[in-house]
């Protein structure tokens, strides 16, 4: 059944497009580009109640986590949180998740569409619950999807913290300020410091019962209703990915940004990490998500999934598109490293093609490869 949000029943909210990737939320409130301005100047709030919350219990919880997933999480503390993955055999993402641990539950909060390739033999993919079911053998954990019990929304803006302070009553909210802390919320749920899509970003999982009740008292504090367009816009200037958008089936995590905040390159044991340490120490990725600036004098743009045009040469793959309030029209697109920055790039599949231009802010620093240093070293 398709998910529609019931604060997308209230009035000015505007619905997404139904092929959108954040359909069921509202798209917008009426303003889109003064909803980003709100989010980055005062307090605006987004409803991303369509994502999905799976829920890890039981005595080994971490334990078995740390097996499963790209990230670092057997010793993870209570309240705190991280971002996580999970790969494909070969290190390809499948999917994507931002973690929340109280000390007795780790909520996994993920995109709706989330999937995962089966670890049986040409079992193709299945849900990343499914995928979580099949792999918990006899670890003694407790797997349950809790999407309809807990709903996302997310604060953005300067003001955010003092708007928080709306859900506190009388005793005031207080989240530390390193990111992915956690604090309980007097109703249920917590709140999470987030590092993106702006600085000082909070997700908020409330009780599903509770989210229009807690909507209403953040913009009765003064936040903004804000919109999926808005987030989104943010998103791609802070050069965050969202997985099928700005991911296709070659996608491994140093090519996005993953590496660190999502994959452990140290750790062993989850499916995929011989590909996440071999690229790290002694390899470079092929293609490098970037930001792109495009040509808005055409009022037409590229679709998720268009080419990156060099001349007659295909050199990327368009990913999230975005209008911003300052920047205009801007994209995410994985781009073959060998690319010049100051190329001159085409993006579309049509006979009018916007041209666009790499931001040079987005391209990575690239060190030497750890492993090619240590063997340079004992050759003397």
């Amino acid at each position: 059944m398709t998910y529609s949000s019931p604060l997308s029943e209230l009035p000015g909210a505007v619905a997404a497009p139904d092929d959108h990737p954040e359909a069921g939320v509202p798209w917008h409130w009426g303003d889109p580009f003064a909803e980003q301005r709100t989010a980055a100047r005062g307090a605006a709030v987004v409803d991303r109640s369509h994502r999905h919350v799976i829920t890890v219990g039981g005595p080994e919880r971490l334990s078995w986590l740390h097996l499963v997933l790209s990230q670092h999480v057997s010793e993870l503390p209570a309240d705190t949180g991280t971002e996580a993955l999970v790969l494909d055999a070969h290190g390809h993402i499948d999917a994507h998740m931002v973690v929340g641990y109280t000390g007795d539950v780790v909520h996994l909060d993920t995109d709706p569409d989330s999937h995962a390739t089966s670890a049986m033999p040409n079992g193709g993919k299945q849900t990343l619950i499914d995928y979580l079911q099949a792999m918990k053998f006899w670890s003694d954990v407790d797997i349950h999807d809790a999407t309809g019990e807990y709903a996302l929304l997310t604060l953005l803006g300067p003001d955010a913290e003092e708007t928080l302070t709306a859900l506190g009553g009388d005793t005031p909210v207080e989240l530390p300020a390193e990111p992915y802390a956690i604090t309980p919320l007097p109703g249920g749920g917590f709140a999470r410091r987030m590092p993106w899509p702006r600085p000082g970003a909070i997700d908020l999982l409330v009780p599903r019962a509770d989210l229009v009740d807690v909507w209403k008292r953040l913009t009765d504090a003064g936040a903004r209703p804000a919109g999926s367009w808005a987030f989104d816009a943010l998103r791609v200037e802070s050069q965050q990915p969202r997985v099928g958008v700005d991911t296709d089936d070659r996608t491994i995590p140093h090519e996005v940004g993953w590496i660190g905040s999502a994959a452990h390159v140290a750790k062993g044991c989850y499916r995929g990490q011989e590909t996440v340490a071999k690229v790290f120490n002694v390899g470079r990725p092929p293609r490098n998500m970037l930001l792109l600036h495009l040509d808005g004098s055409m009022e037409v743009y590229p679709e998720t999934g268009d080419p990156v045009l060099r001349g007659d040469r295909t050199v990327g793959r368009v990913g999230s598109v975005a209008q911003h309030h300052e920047l205009g029209p801007i994209a995410l697109a994985l781009i073959k490293r060998s690319t010049p920055v100051d190329a001159e790039l085409l993006t579309g599949s049509g006979d009018e093609r916007p041209q666009a231009a790499i931001d040079p802010d987005s391209v990575p620093q690239e060190g030497a490869a750890p492993g090619r240093e240590a063997v340079a070293r004992l050759r003397g």
